[in-house]
């Protein structure tokens, strides 16, 4: 497989995930750290990344926005849900064996 191809599936599996997001509102990021360990706003940065790595200018909204499919402010007030406890604590543990 030439170079160009890999990038063209790469690029569709990540629209296809993004897409997938976009959808799935009821799952939080919280979630998604808990369990995968990236979220929304991990792509966004990492879409960010890649846009200042080209010397494209982008900020981090603006990035946000195409991973979010709106502006987040927006998405935080249509989808996002207060963590529970359990979630937190999840979370908490992910963070100190990263730290290990």
């Amino acid at each position: 497989m030439d170079n160009a191809i890999e990038t063209e599936l790469q690029a569709a599996a990540f629209r296809t995930l993004v897409a997938h997001l976009q959808k799935n509102t009821d799952v939080q990021n919280i979630d998604l750290m808990n369990l995968a360990g990236f979220c929304r706003n991990c792509l966004s940065k990492w879409y960010l990344a890649a846009a200042e790595d080209k010397g494209l200018e982008m900020d981090y909204e603006q990035a946000r926005e195409l991973v979010y499919g709106m502006p987040y402010s927006e998405w935080k007030s249509r989808y996002q849900t207060e963590a529970s406890a359990e979630q937190k604590g999840k979370f908490a543990e992910a963070i100190q064996q990263q730290d290990q």
